[in-house]
């Protein structure tokens, strides 16, 4: 399933984006999709690592030594 969605992108960026599809003879939109894909996953992680700092500095959320990991999942004969 897809949906459209209208972006208006600065002349510079569209034609660069026009000519990148003509060189590799893929789509405008394969490209876009590409370029999406990568920084809603980098911008999902930053977010994630954002609220869990403020959960922890808020006193919502605890952390974990390394050594306490370690004991926990029974692996300090592989360390």
């Amino acid at each position: 399933m897809t949906e459209t969605i209208s972006v208006r992108l600065p002349k510079e960026l569209a034609d660069r984006l026009t000519e990148l599809a003509k060189c590799t003879g893929r789509t405008r939109t394969y490209y876009i999709q590409e370029a999406l894909l990568d920084k809603v996953s980098d911008l999902e992680m930053i977010y994630l690592v954002q609220k869990r700092d403020e959960d922890v500095r808020a006193g919502r959320s605890g952390t974990y030594s390394l050594e306490e990991v370690i004991a926990e999942n029974g692996l300090s004969d592989q360390v």
